[in-house]
């Protein structure tokens, strides 16, 4: 829903015009003492619409705009924040207003502000002096909700008992009133007590126990809100994850514009319930309404759109990062990492250049290096470029296993061996349990046609984990092309098929091995696999594998 503002519009000293506010504003009042009896959004509706026509014709009514605020802000069309503004509004029109500075408070109470909310009840209670009664309440009222929302200091509870003792005093002959605020009182005093008894029962890690009390809170008070909350909070401790993000929706039920709650509800989202993402990105734009924290909000909302693979949102919310904060590295480096999905290399580079160049830690901006060097080799074809960004990573932190590996992939690529296998090696050096770089240094070592040194490569990659598909048929290959041993060959080729039956190089050479041992319809069985999975998988020349096939059968002069 899009959110409405009120605007105010410059009226005339025409007392005409004056005279139709005045008539609007009291059927206004009429309207809204209605809803307020009878709960119908139809006269919710009448008094909004009569409060905008009475501004329309007096801009400088101050009442009109905190009574207006309410009721936009309780159907939901305005934020707190915009209806704190609308109130400030009055207060600006009519300083010394004692209604307008309560509603402004009212306010700051619900955003849980209670330190501006107290400074704006303070002052309704200075301009009253004497007969400050009612603001007095309202503030006791608003403290006692900050200690049972926050761990309320001893000060806290020495102006709880001043202001409502001091307002108990002045409202004495205002029955009416007085009665409203004892019935707010008890409800807070209950809430007072289930709090205290649930805290001390957390605090002795009796959570069953809390949780207990908290649900008897939930069924005897009116703040749900509150203790379903409490509940959440002792779940998330336990482990239990689904009870809290009940707990949280519960609240926001009873109030969607729960700051803490919307905070936490989308960060276990995130974490817990990764496919849940429409869910996150709507906790993440309510609280944009809030305008607090909007450069994370939109770091977390970039962060969901690219899990949903919406590259285009992705870049917008990075970008509105980057903007309200343009020397943060870590939005810097996700908005490169959303220029490069969408394939926008030349924004991508500018981004990465900028996060390396902050540099918040060595051995993050050196995974940022070897983001930035893939970049320079695979899309922009910069060999040059992206050695110097890989080297630069490891300076900041050699002991980068996967930066090692990067840089002797680009130099394999550009056939420069001595190089690539002085990457691989100190990979091997670094991390001599990881079987990555001996797969690797093998390859190279067989283009340098150091048979021998590639075999024990190869045999130590398939030692530290013999389920790789691949390094068992590069074992095969350097026994069948490098010693002719064409049934130990076998037996690497017919493992690697056991591990991935859709490897077509694997029947390829399986077929190439059992032709070498004299095995046709062994060798006939392999190449034909391999000429049906190739069908899929386009990995080698179709002609070449029917050519060995047909030659299977083919009868010598």
């Amino acid at each position: 829903m899009s959110e409405q503002v009120l605007i105010p519009v410059l009226g005339t000293d025409n007392p005409e015009n004056k005279e139709k506010a005045q008539d609007y504003l009291e059927k206004a009042r009429v309207a809204h003492e209605r809803y307020l009896i009878g709960q119908k959004n139809t006269d919710l509706q009448e008094a909004i619409e009569y409060y905008v026509d009475a501004v329309k014709y007096d801009p400088a009514i101050p009442e009109t705009y905190y009574r207006l605020a309410t009721l936009m802000w309780e159907q939901g069309q305005i934020s707190i924040n915009t209806a704190i503004e609308q109130c400030k509004t009055a207060i600006s029109l009519s300083p010394q207003n004692m209604n307008a500075h309560l509603y402004t408070g009212y306010f700051m109470q619900l955003a849980q502000d209670y330190h501006s909310a107290e400074k704006e009840f303070k002052q309704a209670i200075k301009m009253k002096g004497l007969n400050s009664g009612r603001p007095r309440m309202i503030l006791s009222q608003s403290i006692l909700q900050k200690i049972n929302s926050q761990s309320g200091s001893f000060r806290d509870y020495l102006g709880f008992l001043y202001y409502f003792m001091t307002g108990s005093v002045m409202l004495a002959w205002d029955r009416a009133t007085i009665r409203m605020f004892y019935k707010n009182m008890s409800n807070d005093v209950s809430i007072f007590s289930y709090n205290t008894v649930g805290k001390f029962l957390e605090k002795l890690k009796m959570y069953e126990s809390a949780q207990k009390v908290y649900a008897t809170a939930i069924e005897k008070t009116p703040n749900g809100e509150y203790f379903y909350n409490k509940i959440g909070d002792i779940a998330l401790k336990n482990q239990d994850v689904d009870t809290t993000v009940n707990c949280y929706r519960k609240v926001l039920e009873a109030n969607p514009l729960n700051r803490d709650v919307l905070v936490k509800l989308a960060s276990i989202l995130q974490a817990y319930y990764p496919e849940n993402t429409e869910e996150a990105i709507d906790c993440y734009e309510r609280l944009l309404e809030f305008d607090i924290d909007t450069a994370q909000i939109y770091y977390e909302l970039g962060h969901l759109y690219m899990g949903k693979e919406d590259k285009i949102n992705s870049v917008n919310a990075f970008k509105l990062a980057v903007e309200k904060d343009p020397e943060n590295p870590f939005f810097n480096n996700s908005l490169g990492y959303a220029y490069a999905k969408a394939e926008l290399y030349d924004d991508a580079i500018e981004h990465y250049q900028k996060a390396i160049s902050i540099n918040p830690d060595p051995e993050w901006t050196s995974i940022v290096c070897q983001a930035l060097g893939a970049i320079y080799a695979g899309n922009k074809g910069n060999i040059e470029a992206a050695v110097s960004t890989y080297q630069a990573g490891l300076i900041l932190d050699p002991r980068n296993y996967d930066l090692y590996i990067a840089l002797g992939d680009i130099y394999m690529a550009d056939y420069d061996l001595d190089n690539a296998i002085r990457s691989y090696c100190d990979a091997v050096t670094l991390n001599p349990e990881e079987e990555r770089a001996y797969s690797k240094v093998g390859i190279a070592l067989w283009e340098k046609d150091y048979l021998e040194e590639a075999l024990v490569a190869y045999h130590k990659a398939v030692e530290i984990n013999p389920e790789n598909a691949f390094s068992q048929n590069n074992l095969g290959i350097l026994y069948l092309d490098g010693l002719s041993d064409a049934e130990e060959a076998l037996e690497y080729f017919e493992t690697a098929i056991t591990l991935n039956p859709n490897y077509t190089l694997a029947y390829f050479n399986a077929g190439r091995a059992s032709q070498e041992m004299g095995f046709t319809n062994d060798a006939a069985h392999y190449y034909q696999a391999a000429i049906d999975l190739n069908k899929l998988t386009e990995e080698l020349d179709e002609n070449d594998i029917r050519s060995r096939l047909y030659s299977l059968f083919e009868i010598g002069d």
